[in-house]
């Protein structure tokens, strides 16, 4: 096999991923080969309903010759869902094909030993249902790496990292400790280094405005502050903590590669503020490389072709090289 293939799976069927993943295919000049595992009949559909028109290559599941796979068609592992309509409404009703293409997807991966996984995405009030927060954690239980992840939103001139992910705002203080600090960073440090054969400067923001409260033992004082006290005397570029209305201006900025914040939309708001679609999420931790484009399913788009393909085509060329 010349190149590993790139195993994608499309997620909620009733989302703007496939829409996404034609205009990304459309011009393509991936090394990798692409295998989708999604719903060929509301492929087909939507690919119509959209005009586009792209041959498709039908890929057994239990295929184990990859070598002649390439991109001049779609190369599909088709899992069947009924539909009425290509451009439905989200419900419950595909639960249950989103958890096949999965458990298909995951089971190439590591009877393959595959390195290379891109997921569309779910709706975490129908699919997840609250049994995990994301599919950062969803997929971390599925490998058995619970708790020894972390969700790091890249782009090449900044990324973010939000040590809690998918949770109320009112639960976010009892989910932070020294340890998540640590493992984060650990992490971050790791695939910086693998990747790109360096130490990213690193700055952690504090939880509370301005990195101050008017009580005692505050979560700066008790885990934040420690935890970077503990991190700086291992050689490691972490800077901290600032207060997240502050560390997003540009004076601060450029002396930055990632920043970590304590809970999501501190660190993700003005991420897509700066940088919009151009960037992709990435799971370190996982016993491969998971992105996700940094977009959710979008009903409200769906079938009006006008949705921007800039996320998955920074996923795909991120694992092609």
């Amino acid at each position: 096999m010349s190149k590993e293939p790139i195993i994608i799976v499309s997620g909620e069927p009733n989302s703007v991923f496939l829409e996404i993943f034609f205009k990304s295919i459309k011009n393509n000049s991936y090394k990798s080969p692409l295998i989708i595992i999604t719903s060929k009949k509301l492929l087909q559909e939507q690919m119509k309903e959209l005009d586009f028109s792209i041959k498709i290559n039908d890929i057994d599941k239990k295929v184990k010759d990859f070598s002649k796979l390439n991109n001049k068609k779609i190369n599909l592992i088709n899992v069947n869902y009924n539909f009425k309509n290509c451009f439905e409404k989200i419900t419950s009703k595909s639960n249950k094909y989103i958890e096949k293409t999965f458990t298909i997807a995951l089971k190439l991966m590591m009877q393959n030993n595959f390195s290379k996984f891109i997921n569309g995405p779910i709706s975490k009030k129908y699919f997840l249902k609250g049994k995990t927060p994301g599919i950062t954690e969803y997929l971390a239980k599925k490998t058995n790496k619970k708790n020894k992840v972390a969700m790091l939103i890249f782009n090449k001139n900044l990324s973010v990292s939000p040590i809690t992910t998918h949770l109320a705002l009112k639960n976010v203080h009892k989910n932070i400790s020294k340890q998540k600090i640590y493992n984060q960073v650990n992490l971050i440090n790791n695939f910086y280094k693998k990747k790109f054969n360096r130490l990213p400067r690193i700055a952690i923001t504090g939880l509370n405005p301005h990195c101050e409260s008017n009580f005692k033992d505050s979560e700066e004082v008790k885990m934040i502050i420690p935890a970077i006290n503990k991190l700086r005397l291992k050689n490691t570029k972490v800077n901290g903590p600032f207060p997240a209305d502050t560390i997003f201006t540009k004076s601060l900025l450029k002396n930055y590669d990632v920043i970590i914040g304590m809970y999501h939309d501190q660190v993700l708001s003005p991420m897509k503020a700066l940088f919009g679609f151009d960037a992709i999420n990435i799971t370190l931790g996982l016993p491969f490389t998971r992105i996700s484009p940094d977009h959710g399913p979008n009903y409200s788009m769906l079938g009006k072709n006008l949705s921007d393909p800039k996320s998955l085509i920074q996923a795909l060329k991120f694992l092609d090289k």
